[in-house]
């Protein structure tokens, strides 16, 4: 009997619960024939597996009679069914989901206080959903959606561990939550008045006039909220929040629109909401400052808008790391299959030697003023199949530079010839006023190219824009509007692509892919590329060679001549004053801290960006 019984305990842990997914935003029930209810195999021998009601704006699919053949996933014109398998154990690790067929998140990060939490994974895996559940504004249903525990199950479902305690606190109202919100673009249309007057109002701590100098914002203090750039406003949200008194600060994704010394003064304004009893939350997916802010780092996996799990809290380098190598050993599962790595090649070292198989391009110096601000350049060459990197804080005239090379703006002395280029360009801020499709769009503006092969397999499969493409333009999140933007600018025909910021409201993966596409289109098309990005580890993976901005914003500025990767990060870490070294084991640059051994032994040997590969 023995051996039977353990043989059926073995069979019970191996079962898999399979949840199934129906998208609200692409399920069309009246536009298709209902071809998932009409093709399972299970409602054809009479059991309801799938129900679609004449009234109902979505399918139903029933997960306790789903057999998982996917027939239905095939079926759908929408592509709005998923039907995942899940091993057993998540299944009791259950902490909230949303409803019938929709999001579901295992597991809950567990913040220590006086400590900085990071939180990493893709966008719609739940990072979100647990900041919600961890500021108490989302109760968990641990899965019940039908049927949601009261807080004594809630609690009882926690004892013994660190969440009992914490949740105890918020039901008594003894534990103050204030979150910075992830989309700032969204803040004038909630907060109304001028930006002083705001900081007066939220400033509990009696810290204002430290944030103003600090987060840079004494120069905007008149100015009204409608009026500040995505910067200011990203800024401002990280000033209001830090001026409140609170127990628990959720920060979510506080770089987006921050230059690289912006970036980092941030950290250090979050990193000194810390005292022994605070909690700090954040989620950022540049992972260089993530890396530079943390304490302790927890990942998050699955498939997004399906299902989301949260691994144990990792050391901040382990846990990084785990997340770009898409395995994690603590639970022995893989959950991606390529591990990401920022190896860069010996391509811009290499260049040097093989400029006889470009085509030599130069600009000559030249200097632009405008209003109170000028901008002196020295004189530059590039080639074809180059990704020039322009790095320096906002404000330094990057997009003046490359408005004198569209022709667009003339220099001061116009007796000065500027070849001309085409150029296309991505724009820093996106704004969505196409009245139809993403599919109506790409057709209006770069037909030929979106209708062509290669430009499908190098850019719009990578990007994953076919999922999009029957999506209004202006319901897309800030992720996919993005990559829609990235995908426009790529496909029309230039001789100069500008990209400003490719990186915002991208996740970390995302990211890295999006490199990658960039990198291998411009090599492909034999065409030169200037980014803006002030995402390090992505400007250090797309960089060719490096323009350093230098001076004061918005006043005088002065831009070099094109220089190689290495020498170029040295000048621009050295007038920030801060050093990186590289992960052994994936080659990711790493932002020393301040004072530590290793930095103040670079800054010694004038080795600022540590090239060891």
């Amino acid at each position: 009997m023995a051996p039977k019984a353990k043989k059926k305990d073995k069979e019970d842990n191996e079962v898999l619960t399979r949840i199934a997914i129906v998208s609200s935003d692409r399920c069309k029930p009246k536009k298709c024939r209902q071809e998932c209810k009409k093709s399972c195999p299970v409602v054809k021998i009479g059991k309801l597996c799938i129900e679609v009601s004449s009234t109902a704006k979505m399918a139903w699919i029933s997960e306790e009679l789903c057999i998982g053949c996917g027939i239905c996933v095939k079926k759908c014109p929408f592509d709005a069914i998923m039907i995942i398998n899940l091993p057993k154990n998540l299944e009791r690790e259950t902490m909230h989901r949303y409803g019938p067929n929709s999001f579901k998140l295992h597991r809950l990060p567990v913040p220590r206080p006086g400590q900085v939490l990071g939180l990493v994974g893709t966008n719609g895996i739940g990072k979100s959903t647990a900041l919600k559940v961890l500021a108490g504004k989302l109760k968990p249903n641990l899965g019940r959606f039908d049927n949601p525990p009261d807080w004594q199950e809630i609690l009882q479902y926690f004892r013994g561990s660190e969440l009992q305690n914490y949740f105890t606190r918020i039901l008594e109202d003894d534990l103050a939550a204030t979150v910075k919100p992830q989309y700032v673009d969204n803040i004038p249309k909630a907060v109304r008045g001028n930006v002083g007057e705001i900081l007066d109002q939220k400033d509990q701590r009696g810290v204002k006039a430290a944030l103003l100098r600090d987060l840079d914002l004494e120069q905007v203090l008149d100015r009204d909220v409608e009026h500040l750039s995505g910067g200011e406003l990203q800024r401002f949200a990280i000033a209001v929040v830090a001026a409140q008194q609170a127990d628990v600060y959720m920060i979510d994704e506080p770089s987006s629109y921050l230059d690289v010394r912006q970036r980092l003064k941030a950290a250090q304004v979050i990193r000194s909401l810390l005292t022994p009893k605070t909690y700090v939350i954040v989620v950022e997916h540049d992972l260089a400052v993530l890396d530079y802010l943390s304490d302790f780092i927890c990942c998050l996996y699955g498939k997004p808008g399906a299902y989301g799990v949260v691994t144990m809290p990792f050391s901040v380098r382990e846990g990084i790391n785990i997340f770009l190598s898409g395995f994690v050993p603590t639970e022995n599962l893989r959950f991606r299959e390529e591990a990401l790595t920022f190896k860069v090649a010996e391509a811009a070292s290499e260049m040097d030697g093989d400029q006889k198989k470009f085509s030599n391009y130069s600009y000559p110096a030249m200097t632009k003023t405008q209003g109170s601000f000028k901008l002196s350049m020295e004189a530059g060459e590039f080639t074809d199949s180059e990704i020039l990197v322009m790095l320096g804080e906002n404000g330094t005239g990057k997009t003046t530079f490359i408005r004198m090379l569209h022709g667009s703006l003339k220099p001061d002395d116009e007796s000065i010839e500027v070849p001309e280029f085409r150029v296309s360009y991505k724009p820093q801020k996106i704004s969505p006023k196409f009245p139809g499709s993403v599919r109506e769009l790409l057709h209006k503006r770069v037909r030929d190219t979106f209708l062509h092969p290669q430009f499908n397999t190098d850019v719009m499969k990578p990007l994953n824009i076919e999922s999009l493409l029957d999506q209004e333009v202006r319901n897309l999140s800030g992720g996919e509007l993005q990559r829609v933007a990235i995908t426009l600018a790529l496909g029309t025909p230039a001789d100069i692509y500008l990209i400003d910021e490719p990186s915002a409201y991208l996740d970390s993966e995302q990211r890295i892919i999006a490199a990658k596409v960039i990198k291998r289109f411009i090599m492909h098309s034999k065409k030169t590329a200037f980014i803006v990005e002030h995402d390090f580890i992505m400007a250090a993976y797309l960089a060719d060679r490096v323009i350093v901005y230098e001076g004061d914003p918005s006043k005088t500025a002065f831009a070099r001549t094109p220089q190689t990767l290495m020498s170029g990060m040295n000048l621009f870490l050295k007038n920030l004053d801060i050093t990186f070294r590289r992960d052994p084991t994936n080659y990711r640059p790493r932002i020393n801290k301040m004072h530590s051994v290793k930095d103040q032994e670079q800054k010694s040997a004038g080795s600022y960006y540590y090239l060891d590969d």
